[in-house]
C-alpha cells in the first residue's frame, strides 16, 4: 500500500476511529503540502420534478418473480424478502464498517476538453501535469479524462462509426505518451501510468489511467454509454462512462455532452437526466454481494446485477455541459465582463449554477468556485473570445465543468480547479485535482463482523410468523390548499418475536402504489428485529397543477386506500382522506370569469355547485376578479418599486396574498414583490395558457411582417383570453412608464409575457429548433405589444 505515488500515511489505519478528514490529514508522503482545497459550491437538494408528482421517493424494491399465496392464505415474494434482508445487512455492516476499515488518501485528477474535431501534437503538460510539482511528488494516482468532439458531429459520423475508434485511440496513446514521458515518470515504473479502460461514442471519449502499483487492486472495471441526440438516441449528444472498485470504494467517472444553445436550459436537464437514469453497468450478482458485505451499494434494492452511477462511492461527472450565462446578460456584456476578468456578475448568472440552486440538476452534487474566466467560444488558435463580425457572435460561457458526488462528502476534499491555455480547440481544457479518502477492507476483521450480524439474524430468524403494530390506518389530512405539502406518519413497530419485513404493494391490477399526489419516504418498505426502534414512514400530500386541474374538473378526489404488505403475514389496509381548500390557481380563465364569489366559496362537486348557484354565461366577468385584484393592487402600490417582477418576494407573505385571492379577503400592508410574484405565479400556474401553443407565429419575424402577425395574433385569440392579454399588456404597459425607477424594460417585460402568458406551466423537456425559433417569434411580437401604440 506504501508503493511510490501512493498519497497515504504508512500504517494510517482505522479501526475503531471514524475516518480522517482529508483537508485535515498530512500531505502524500515524500512531498511538500498540497494547495489549499478550494471551496466547494454546496450540495443541491434532490427535489422531485413537476411539483414533487412522484409515486414514491427513496428507493424502491422492484421484484422480477410475482407474489406467492400459501396454503393457509398469507402471502409473501421471496425475492422482495431476500433483497430486503440485504438492505437491512447492509445498514448494519456499514455501520460498523470503521472496526474491518483502514482509510487511506489518494490523489485523482480529471480533465475535459471539447477539442473541436482539431487534433495537433502540441504538448499536453500544461492541462495533464501542471499540478505534479517540480519533481512529481504530487503526481495523481488516478488520472480520468474526457474528450468532446473528436470527430466533426455531421451526419456520417453520427450515424456511422467513421472515425471514432482512430480518433479515440489517436487521443489515448497521446495521454499515455505524456503520462509516461521520461520529463513526468524519470523511467521510474512505479511512477507509469496503465490504461483501465477507455469507451468512446461519436464524438465522446472517456479514459482512465492508473499508476502501476494500484493496478493489482482495481476490480470489476465496466463502461456504458447513453445517446441523447437525434431522436433522443443518437450519440450527437450523450454521455460515456467507466465505473471501477479502487481498493474497496466503488467509483463512477461519467463523460458527457449537453444539449446546446443558450436558451435550451430545460434540454440540458433533460439529458442530464437521462445519461443518470439510463446508465447502467452489469457487475455481476458476487460483485454487488462483496460489496455489499463490505459496507457499499446503499442505494442498490432493485434486485438484479447490474448498478446505476448512484450506486457508487464516488461520481465524478465532467465533460461539456453546455450550460450559459443567463440571456438576461447581453452577450456584448458578457463578453466584456469575460476579458475583464470580472467573473462575480457571470457566476451569478451561470445557468448550471442556477438550475443546481433550484434543484432541477445535478441534485446532491458538489463543485468547485469558479474563479477561472470562461472557457468558451475562443477563436481557435489564440486566446481571444470569438467576436469576428463574419462569425456567429456568442456569449462567453464556462461550458466545461468537473462536479462530484460522495456518499460521504469528507471523503472528498477538492485541491484545485482551472483551466489550460492550450488553444487548438474554441474551448479551453478543464482540469480539477481532489485529495480523496479511500477504503481498504481488512477481510478477517469483516468476515467476523459480517458473522456477527448473520449470527444475530439467524437468531430471529428461525423462530414464528412476524407480527407488526401500525400506531394508526387512517390519514386524515384535513384541509389542504395549493402548492402546501402535508404530512403524517405511521411508525411502524414489530410486536413479535420474529423478523418483521414490509412494503407497500400497490392495489389489485394497478402499477402505482399510491395516487400522483402523495409521496412516501424516506423508504416503501423496510425490516425490524424485535426490540428495535419502530419505522417511520412518511405520507406527503402535495396539490400541484395537475391535482388541482384534475379536482376542479371532477376527475379526481383527495381518497386512496394504500396496502402495508407483512411478509409471510397480513396486509394492513390503510385510508387516506383530504379536503381540498379550492383555490384560483390551477384553475382557467374561462372558469374562473363564471364566478363573482370567492372561489374557495364554489363547491368542487359539479352537481352540489348547480343546486346552490346557476352558472349564467351572460353575468360572467370579463377578466378574473382575482387577476384584477392583484393587478390593481400593484398598480396603486407601486408600479416605481426598483427592480419590479424580478425580485422574488417574501414566502409567508405569497401564501397569505394567494388565500385573499381565494377568500375575498382584504390584502394586508404587503410588499410590493411579494404581490408581483403572486401575479406572475398565477399567470403562469393556469390550467391553460392564455396564449395556445397553436397561435405561435409559423412565419419568421421581420419589421416587415410584424404587424399583420400581431394583428392576425389577437383575432385567433378566444375572447376571454384576448381580454387577459390586453389587460396584461395595457398593466405592462404602464408599468413602463416608470421605467426610470422601476429598471424595467421593453424587452425584461416581453420575456415575463412569454414566461407567464405562453409557457404557463407546460414547458417541454425536449423542444425542437422549430419550437424555439417559433417561441423566439412570440416574443418578438410581445416586445411589439408592449412598444407599439397601435396595430
Amino acid at each position: 500500500m506504501d508503493a511510490p505515488g501512493w498519497a497515504v500515511q504508512p500504517g494510517a489505519a482505522i479501526t475503531t476511529q471514524p475516518p480522517p478528514n482529508p483537508a485535515e490529514a498530512p500531505p502524500p508522503s515524500g512531498g511538500a503540502p498540497p494547495p489549499p482545497p478550494q471551496q466547494a459550491h454546496p450540495p443541491v437538494q434532490r427535489r422531485p420534478a413537476n411539483g414533487g408528482r412522484r409515486a414514491t421517493t427513496g428507493s424502491f424494491i422492484v421484484p422480477r418473480s410475482g407474489d406467492e399465496e400459501t396454503e393457509d392464505g398469507r402471502i409473501r415474494n421471496r425475492e422482495a424478502a431476500t433483497k430486503i434482508r440485504d438492505a437491512w445487512i447492509y445498514k448494519q455492516i456499514s455501520a460498523r464498517q470503521d472496526e474491518f476499515t483502514e482509510y487511506k488518501r489518494a490523489r485523482f485528477f480529471f480533465g475535459t476538453w471539447n477539442v473541436n474535431a482539431k487534433g495537433k501534437d502540441e504538448s499536453l503538460d500544461d492541462w495533464l501535469c501542471s499540478d505534479w510539482g517540480p519533481n512529481g511528488e504530487h503526481s495523481p494516482d488516478l488520472v480520468a479524462v474526457g474528450f468532446q468532439e473528436i470527430v466533426d458531429l455531421n451526419a456520417v459520423n453520427v450515424a456511422v462509426d467513421n472515425k471514432s475508434q482512430q480518433r479515440s485511440q489517436h487521443w489515448v496513446d497521446r495521454i499515455r505518451a505524456t503520462l509516461n514521458s521520461k520529463k513526468n515518470s524519470n523511467n521510474d515504473p512505479n511512477r507509469a501510468y496503465t490504461l483501465l479502460m477507455q469507451k468512446y461514442l461519436v464524438g465522446l471519449l472517456i479514459c482512465v489511467f492508473v499508476k502501476a502499483p494500484h493496478k493489482q487492486r482495481i476490480k470489476d472495471v465496466h463502461s456504458d454509454c447513453v445517446g441523447v441526440g437525434v431522436m433522443g438516441v443518437m450519440g450527437n449528444k450523450g454521455g460515456v462512462s467507466i465505473r471501477l472498485q479502487f481498493y474497496d470504494s466503488t467509483i463512477c467517472v461519467v463523460c458527457t455532452h449537453l444539449a446546446a444553445h443558450r436558451e435550451n436550459v430545460a434540454g440540458r436537464n433533460a439529458d442530464f437526466a437521462n445519461v443518470f437514469n439510463k446508465t447502467s453497468f452489469d457487475i455481476g450478482d458476487k460483485a454487488v454481494t462483496e460489496n455489499i458485505r463490505s459496507g457499499s451499494l446503499s442505494q442498490w434494492a432493485a434486485g438484479s446485477s447490474s448498478v446505476g452511477i448512484a450506486d457508487h462511492d464516488l461520481v465524478f461527472w465532467l465533460g461539456d455541459l453546455n450550460y450559459r450565462v443567463d440571456e438576461s446578460l447581453s452577450t456584448e456584456k458578457v463578453i466584456e465582463l469575460a476579458n475583464a476578468n470580472q467573473l462575480d456578475e457571470l457566476i451569478v448568472n451561470d445557468q448550471l449554477n442556477i438550475e443546481r440552486a433550484q434543484g432541477r440538476v445535478f441534485q446532491g452534487f458538489e463543485e468547485g468556485t469558479l474563479s477561472f474566466k470562461p472557457t468558451y467560444k475562443y477563436q481557435p488558435g489564440t486566446d481571444l473570445y470569438e467576436a469576428r463580425p463574419d462569425k456567429k457572435l456568442r456569449a462567453p460561457a464556462w461550458c466545461d465543468r468537473v462536479l462530484w458526488l460522495a456518499s460521504e462528502p469528507s471523503h472528498v476534499t477538492q485541491l484545485s480547479y482551472k483551466r489550460s491555455e492550450l488553444n487548438i480547440s474554441d474551448h479551453k481544457p478543464v482540469m480539477a485535482t481532489y485529495v480523496v479518502t479511500i477504503k481498504d477492507v481488512i477481510q478477517s476483521k469483516r468476515d467476523e463482523v459480517y458473522e456477527e450480524v448473520m449470527k444475530l439474524l439467524d437468531k430471529f430468524e428461525n423462530q414464528t410468523l412476524p407480527m407488526v403494530g401500525l400506531d394508526r390506518i387512517n390519514l386524515d389530512f384535513g384541509e389542504v390548499r395549493y402548492d402546501q405539502k402535508v404530512s403524517l406518519p405511521i411508525k411502524v413497530t414489530n410486536t413479535g418475536k420474529v423478523v418483521a419485513q414490509f412494503r407497500l404493494v400497490p392495489k389489485l391490477d394497478e402499477v402505482a402504489l399510491c395516487k400522483p399526489w402523495m409521496t412516501i419516504s424516506p423508504d416503501t418498505y423496510g425490516m425490524l428485529i424485535p426490540g428495535e426502534k419502530e419505522a417511520t414512514i412518511n405520507f406527503t400530500i402535495t396539490i400541484d397543477n395537475a391535482t388541482a386541474h384534475a379536482l376542479n374538473t371532477g376527475r379526481e378526489v383527495l381518497e386512496d386506500i394504500l396496502i402495508l404488505r407483512l411478509e409471510n403475514g397480513r396486509d394492513y389496509y390503510i385510508t387516506v382522506t383530504a379536503k381540498y381548500a379550492r383555490s384560483c390557481f390551477g384553475m382557467s380563465v374561462d372558469e374562473l370569469v363564471m364566478y363573482s364569489d370567492p372561489i374557495r366559496n364554489i363547491p368542487l362537486d359539479p352537481i352540489k355547485r348547480a343546486e346552490t348557484r346557476e352558472m349564467n354565461s351572460s353575468a360572467a366577468l370579463c377578466v378574473p376578479k382575482e387577476l384584477w385584484r392583484i393587478v390593481d393592487a400593484i398598480y396603486e402600490r407601486g408600479l416605481h418599486e426598483k427592480d419590479l417582477f424580478t425580485t422574488p418576494g417574501e414566502p409567508d407573505e405569497v401564501y397569505e396574498i394567494r388565500e385573499c385571492l381565494d377568500t375575498g379577503a382584504a390584502f394586508g400592508d404587503y410588499k410590493i414583490h411579494s404581490m408581483t410574484e403572486v401575479l406572475l405565479s398565477f399567470l403562469s400556474n393556469l390550467s391553460q395558457p392564455i396564449v395556445p401553443t397553436s397561435l405561435f407565429p409559423t412565419l419568421e419575424i421581420d419589421a416587415q411582417n410584424i404587424q399583420s402577425c400581431s394583428r392576425k395574433f389577437l383575432e385567433e385569440l378566444p375572447p376571454i383570453h384576448y381580454n387577459v392579454f390586453v389587460y396584461i399588456i395595457s398593466f405592462f404597459r404602464e408599468a413602463l412608464l416608470y421605467r426610470e425607477s422601476n429598471k424595467l424594460s421593453a424587452a425584461k417585460l416581453a420575456r415575463i409575457c412569454c414566461n407567464c402568458l405562453v409557457l404557463g406551466n407546460q414547458t417541454s423537456m425536449e423542444e425542437t429548433t422549430s419550437s424555439i425559433q417559433r417561441r423566439a417569434g412570440m416574443q418578438l411580437i410581445m416586445l411589439h405589444f408592449l412598444e407599439t401604440n397601435s396595430i
